[in-house]
């Protein structure tokens, strides 16, 4: 079996709307911090220019809404990795109970050259890790 990446996010005060529940564009805040720790680790490395990628597309399936008390885990895993891009898989659980799904999302992460300002081939290495996540 393959890893899955878990990352537990703290729903804040700020988070919630006026319905009592997470707005809806918190949830990519979520996919985002989750996608950067995944990066940091895969890539044994904090400094953001080592992160060279453009989020070509992003998408988010609510299931239930999120509460200030609920606690949260959110996973990921690689969905596929092309040539130039890859695309990871995010399902937001409960924290002690990940049959409890709140949302499901997905992103396509183009690597990039910003020198360049031009798309750039998916090197063998990072191909490797995401290949663990898969």
């Amino acid at each position: 079996m393959k890893n899955v990446f878990r990352f537990p996010i703290h729903v804040r005060f700020r988070d919630i709307d006026g319905m009592g529940h997470v707005n809806n564009s918190v949830f990519f805040t979520y996919f985002a911090e989750a996608r950067l720790a995944f990066f940091q680790k895969i890539s044994n490395s904090t400094d953001f220019s080592t992160f060279s990628f453009i989020l070509a597309h992003i998408s988010c399936d609510y299931l239930r809404p999120v509460t200030l008390n609920s606690q949260l885990s959110l996973e990921i895993r690689v969905k596929d990795i092309g040539n130039k891009s890859f695309g990871l898989g995010y399902k937001l659980v409960d924290l002690s109970d990940d049959a409890v799904t709140f949302a499901k999302g997905e992103s396509v992460q183009v690597r990039f050259d910003y020198g360049e300002n031009k798309p750039i081939a998916v090197s063998a290495a990072l191909r490797q890790k995401l290949v663990e996540y898969q």
